[in-house]
């Protein structure tokens, strides 16, 4: 049996063609109705140049297995989990590498109700389907039938605001040429904003470099925009538009962090009392915050499929992670690069007040170091050192890796799913220099495990 190097623990990616291709994609669309036995299966497709092959190659594995296919075309990663959750259908797939190069492609699935499917509710058994690639024929195969979606998504999407009490805001939307796009132009005639557009059209190419935010050097363009036409916010989106990235009136970029404080703030608003689940990479602000709206906070461990089950199980209102993934329960739990900025764009109409005066109090308040990465040789070894070191400190919590709590300080370094690095993030109650000097420490105790350093102490 092959190996298949494209399953990851949460979903598929890999370059194209020898990682993934049509075949294969064939393959994991009957492996995927094998193992669930649905009925119907919404499917949808990024701008990648690979993913309408890729998508009509599942939608054939699909159908050659009795499934009937909603086919939705070019959309966002939500527009499945809105499909998944809305229609009578028993899953969704979407293929999208979101912001992996631009070679790479790769698969998202849901299952009824816009349920995850992660390597412990049955990604490993699709993998292994699709491995051995036996699929005895239906007595019917099942019916590809094209479907527009879309206008019940931003029905749904205008739900979350009052578009006659929003403010006639001036936005920068950036959407990278991925799928944000149409999205915002279905949008436009509901809201009273005006959209200063870059980077705008769909273009698999990525003529302006793969959408990532994250990273600093794909900021430049939306914060200039925002200063040149004196917008009072700017927004960029990754691929598939499942994260949004916020920059205040003067093109500063947000940490996603703050944002998660400011959307409990506006979900809180509308449900007083709730539950809201937050990530253990940086805490402070997310507990303060949702105990002066009173919520309550409610940690959990790391990624969407962790953050997806403590939701469903609390029943929480909103979930939110530090890199800019945002679910919502009404959203069928799941995360969102819509919605985030529309509620901020309703808590700034409700405050009169702009977005910088919103998070600057929090983010002098909360200093953080942003998450650092690190090469290690022995990421287990590096993480028990850690905690013998500061152990007698502060408080040690396991949910996610090693995290260390003080009454000035916090820190979490935990290791990455899917390589040998440690991703180290640092706060403090509003000492910078505190936090610059831990973040230091720290960072030279790990980098005593990177790859040869050993080997330079001898």
């Amino acid at each position: 049996m092959e190996a298949l190097s494209c399953f990851k623990a949460y979903d598929v990616r890999g370059r194209v063609p020898d990682e993934l291709n049509a075949d294969l994609a064939r393959r994991i669309g009957q492996a995927f109705a094998r193992q669930f036995q649905p009925r119907a299966v919404a499917v949808g497709h990024d701008i990648r140049l690979s993913s309408p092959e890729l998508c009509r190659a599942v939608a054939e594995g699909l159908a050659a297995q009795g499934v009937d296919v909603l086919l939705i075309g070019q959309c966002g990663t939500e527009e499945i989990y809105h499909a998944a959750g809305t229609l009578d259908v028993q899953g969704g797939i979407m293929v999208t590498a979101s912001h992996n190069p631009a070679d790479y492609n790769g698969m998202k699935f849901v299952r009824q109700g816009a349920a995850p499917v992660s390597g412990d509710s049955g990604l490993r058994q699709i993998e292994h389907l699709a491995a051995a690639g036996v699929f005895p024929p239906a007595a019917e195969p099942g019916k590809i039938t094209e479907t527009d979606v879309r206008p019940a998504y931003i029905e749904h999407l205008l739900s979350w605001v009052e578009p006659a009490r929003l403010p006639p805001l001036t936005i920068v939307v950036n959407a990278g040429n991925g799928c944000a796009g149409p999205v915002i132009d279905a949008l436009e005639p509901h809201l009273p904003f005006t959209f200063i557009k870059i980077h705008h059209e769909p273009d698999g190419t990525f003529p302006h470099g793969v959408p990532n935010p994250l990273l600093p050097e794909n900021r430049a363009a939306t914060a200039e925009a925002v200063r040149q036409h004196n917008a009072h916010l700017g927004i960029a989106w990754d691929g598939d538009f499942d994260r949004c990235f916020l920059f205040d009136e003067s093109g500063a970029f947000i940490e996603g962090y703050y944002i998660v404080g400011l959307l409990a703030q506006a979900v809180l608003a509308k449900e007083p009392g709730a539950r809201i689940i937050h990530d253990p990479r940086l805490v402070f602000n997310t507990r303060e915050v949702v105990a002066k709206a009173g919520g309550t906070a409610v940690m959990a461990k790391t990624g969407h499929a962790f953050i997806k089950e403590r939701m469903r199980r609390e029943e929480a209102a909103y979930g939110g992670e530090m890199s800019a993934h945002h679910y919502f329960r009404d959203f069928f739990y799941c995360d969102s690069g819509m919605i985030p900025w529309l509620l901020v764009c309703d808590l700034l109409a409700a405050s009169g007040r702009p977005l910088s005066a919103l998070v600057n109090e929090f983010v002098q308040r909360y200093p953080v170091s942003g998450e650092i990465n690190r090469r290690v040789s022995d990421p287990d070894a590096a993480l028990a050192a850690i905690e013998h070191l500061f152990r007698d400190q502060g408080q040690v919590d396991h949910t996610d890796g090693v995290s260390v709590e003080g009454d000035t300080f916090r820190f979490n370094v935990r290791k990455s799913n899917t390589e040998p690095l440690l991703r180290l993030n640092v706060e403090t109650r509003g000492d910078r220099a505190l936090c610059d000097r831990l973040t230091a420490e720290l960072l030279d105790l790990i980098d005593s495990f990177a790859p040869g350093a050993q080997d330079k102490v001898r």
